[in-house]
């Protein structure tokens, strides 16, 4: 090796040597590494889902064509305000007219001819009882020999002929009446459908949809093909929020839970309401080639008040709150982390020797089963660093329901605790008995 060589790596290393110094020196001048801390306080959390969705209608009706025409009167537009009856439109009458006029003069004939039997049927009595006293007569007249044979059996053939005659009679009556009751349902049949042609409106609402204009032909449905959708007409005394929740989220949405709606198109405002339905099925997505759908459920959430100006179909964003606590202990979001840590059989944690190293990884290197004590395990904990003489010491801690800002602690620290919450990077890599300075949030 020359000296010149020699003479370049003793510099480097006294560069070296001068820098390690250095930086332990400035290590040791700051007092550790910088951090901000809050005290555990108690405080009112909220835990609050919120979810995407539209604005409808609790009830909504679809008006379709019950008959097949033209449209020949059509007297709402879309946006009008209807009450329940009120005519909407009309189809084509005229060949309905027609079948009740026919059925109509079907009955009133078959009416005719039952009276005309009935007018019979009394005839026919008067002249059976004639032909029943001349048979009395003739019989009374054969026994004191008075008349002849031949005349009484006339007088009997009469009496059998004139019962024959009001039989018949009688039975074409009954006939005609049974016709009448045909008559008679089909005539109310072709007068309902008559009364089809004319749509009134089934409920008090706001027609949100024409589908048709005057002039055009409405289609009836079928079993397997829908009908034309003529109007549609929505209730919107009573509002409600459709709104999609994430299946992670389902489980802590109850009925009745109190929740805040804002609606896009009407900014600055929000509306209160509760739940009333959650959903027990998924709701079906058209799965797209190569990309995971996410599963959410249905919830409706029934708004507290009427709100003139909203329409079905706004879009809208439901706060629902799931779970309230009141003055409980908490932490900060940013507070939580989670570190890997060695419990031994009875559930306690075994402690590393503390170091007072800056930083380590978030996660520890995996550490194989042979590293381990009988009967020790190693696994994820959440936690959050607490600050104890200078120290950043890793305390576990269980958590109850999520705020806005804050975690409810049920166990782990307790209140006045000062638990360290940023920067990020220094939670998220700060090792256990790292020396800490407390720095001062800065002043908005």
């Amino acid at each position: 090796m020359t000296t010149r060589k020699k003479v370049f790596i003793g510099v480097g290393a006294v560069v070296v040597a001068a820098g390690l110094a250095y930086a332990n020196l400035a290590f040791k001048k700051t007092g550790g590494l910088a951090v901000t801390v809050e005290a555990v306080k108690q405080r009112d959390l909220e835990a609050v889902v919120s979810a995407s969705g539209k604005i409808k209608a609790k009830r909504q009706v679809n008006i379709s064509a019950d008959r097949m025409g033209r449209v020949v009167r059509l007297a709402v537009e879309e946006g009008d305000r209807v009450k329940a009856g009120q005519f909407l439109l009309q189809i084509d009458p005229r060949m309905l007219k027609t079948a009740v006029q026919r059925g109509q003069a079907n009955l009133d004939a078959q009416r005719q001819r039952l009276q005309s039997a009935n007018v019979a049927i009394e005839g026919a009595r008067v002249s059976l009882k004639q032909a029943q006293d001349n048979l009395k007569r003739q019989q009374d007249l054969w026994k004191d020999k008075l008349t002849t044979r031949e005349a009484l059996e006339q007088a009997e053939s009469s009496v059998s002929l004139r019962e024959s005659d009001l039989k018949r009679l009688v039975s074409e009556a009954a006939a005609a009446e049974q016709q009448i009751q045909g008559n008679v349902a089909d005539l109310a049949s072709a007068q309902h459908d008559l009364s089809l042609v004319t749509v009134e409106s089934p409920i008090d609402g706001i027609i949100v949809r024409r589908n048709i204009e005057e002039g055009e032909t409405a289609v009836m449905g079928t079993m397997n093909q829908p009908g034309t959708v003529l109007l549609t007409v929505a209730d919107m005394s009573v509002i409600e929020a459709e709104i999609e929740v994430d299946e992670t989220d389902i489980p802590t949405v109850q009925f009745g839970q109190k929740a805040k709606v804002t609606i896009d198109a009407i900014p600055d405002k929000s509306f209160t309401g509760k739940v009333t339905e959650v959903g027990n099925s998924p709701i079906q997505a058209t799965a797209t080639s190569g990309t995971r759908q996410a599963t959410n459920f249905k919830v409706v959430v029934t708004l507290d008040e009427q709100i003139p100006e909203v329409r079905p179909g706004f879009t809208c964003t439901a706060d629902i709150t799931t779970a309230t606590r009141k003055n409980v202990p908490s932490v900060p979001i940013q507070a939580m982390t989670v570190r890997e840590l060695v419990f031994d059989a009875s559930g306690k944690i075994v402690k590393e020797p503390k170091t007072d190293r800056r930083r380590r990884p978030s996660v520890e290197p995996n550490v194989s089963a042979e590293e381990l004590k009988t009967g020790q395990t190693r696994k994820e904990t959440e936690g959050v660093f607490v600050v104890r003489s200078d120290k950043a010491e890793f305390v576990p801690v269980k958590t109850g329901i999520a705020g806005d800002k804050y975690f409810e602690v049920l166990d782990g620290v307790k209140a006045a605790d000062r638990v360290i919450t940023g920067p990020f990077n220094s939670v998220r890599d700060l090792a256990d008995g790292t020396t800490v300075k407390i720095e001062e949030p800065r002043k908005k």
